[in-house]
């Protein structure tokens, strides 16, 4: 967009003309948001051009059998390689694609942008919920209770939140070959920041001094704040409330290691991010999304293991509830709106498992002991 520099996702056709319901549909959204729900939204309107469907009057044998594409249809090889392995969706990825399908068709419902309301009425179906998450609210008479779930959805298993021990975490540290990255994959690692919010650091934003009185920052000690704002690379901090997070002496460190080495591209000094680019074109510009993606990568490939900018941060919430941090303290590092959020971050141990059950098999002794000081019989096939 020409008034503000800022980026918008849209959707075209072959001819490059805008789709006006899908464009509206994306208007107003997050950065992060329209990338991924643009060509969700563009996928399904070239299904239904291919197939002679009325994209805003679709049936449910039709978009029954949409779903079904999504599962069957090859996707592009990686390798033009004769003999390349084809590939598929998985279902979990359909039931993503069909879910921001059945929103767009229900918000042009909504906004009276030519999808019938019978539609809208086929996607959903009502659902009374008989067990309720952590901090749901049920209502007075628990009219919370009853939703609208959506029907078109695989069954699959609920995959569980990746995060990296602390000994990977080290790992991926020791792989780095710059001081920029091995501070953003510790600052990542003990903020529990999402990727945007660490990208969208000014430097005003850094206070590792031990006193910030001078920066006119009551906060004491060293710490990072964390700040909605418009950024030229896109860069969004998701949480609406500002909040600031605390950093240790070994995070100042790596910072203080990558303002040295900042300082050797004069082309960054002009920059008020905190995060640039130091080794490529162009030079001193704010890293982007792409940017960090590209670099994950390659120090996953390096350290033998899947590693992504989210996996340090439910590490680093998970780590927090290990150390018996409390709860509002959790969610409000984390700059979560809702204490439920936490319950999806927190992974429980094998040595969590193991001290539970080695509790109750100590109680079971103890208890065993004490029948026996009383003249009871040990139980059959018990240790003597």
């Amino acid at each position: 967009m020409s008034a503000d520099g800022s980026v918008r996702w849209v959707v075209v056709d072959e001819s490059f003309e805008l789709h006006g319901q899908a464009c509206s549909f994306l208007t107003g959204r997050e950065f992060n948001t329209g990338r991924t729900y643009a060509p969700r939204v563009a996928l399904y309107l070239s299904w239904c051009k291919e197939f002679g469907v009325a994209w805003n009057e679709p049936t449910l044998a039709q978009l029954m059998a949409f779903q079904r594409w999504l599962v069957e249809e090859p996707l592009p090889p990686r390798s033009r390689r004769p003999g390349a392995e084809r590939r598929y969706r998985e279902k979990g990825t359909a039931n993503q694609i069909t879910g921001t399908v059945t929103d767009f068709l229900r918000w042009c419902s909504l906004a009276g942008l030519g999808v019938p309301q019978t539609v809208v009425t086929m996607l959903v179906a009502p659902r009374f919920l008989r067990f309720a998450p952590a901090g749901f609210d049920p209502g007075e008479d628990g009219q919370n209770l009853q939703i609208e779930a959506r029907r078109l959805k695989f069954r699959v298993a609920v995959p569980g939140y990746e995060w990296l021990t602390d000994e990977e975490i080290h790992q991926v540290l020791a792989v780095t070959t710059h001081a920029r990255d091995r501070f953003l994959v510790g600052l990542l690692a003990v903020t529990g920041m999402r990727i945007g919010e660490a990208l969208g650091l000014r430097r005003e934003d850094m206070h590792v001094l031990p006193d910030s009185r001078l920066l006119g920052c009551q906060v004491k000690g060293p710490h990072v704040h964390v700040r909605r704002r418009v950024n030229s690379n896109n860069a969004f901090a998701k949480s609406v409330q500002p909040r600031w997070i605390p950093v240790e002496e070994d995070t100042v460190g790596l910072y203080t290691e990558y303002r040295y080495e900042r300082e050797a591209v004069w082309q960054a000094e002009a920059s008020d991010m905190v995060f640039v680019n130091l080794f490529r074109a162009p030079l001193g510009q704010p890293m982007r999304y792409d940017n960090a993606h590209e670099l994950f990568q390659r120090l996953a490939k390096r350290a033998g293991f899947r590693a992504r900018p989210h996996m340090l941060r439910h590490s680093a919430i998970t780590r927090w509830r290990r150390n018996k941090v409390p709860r509002a303290v959790r969610q409000d590092m984390a700059g979560h709106q809702s204490p439920a959020s936490q319950e999806r971050y927190s992974h429980v141990s094998d040595q969590e498992k193991r001290d539970a059950v080695e509790l109750v098999a100590a109680r079971f002794r103890q208890g065993r002991e004490e029948y026996r000081g009383r003249g009871g019989a040990a139980a059959p096939g018990a240790n003597r």
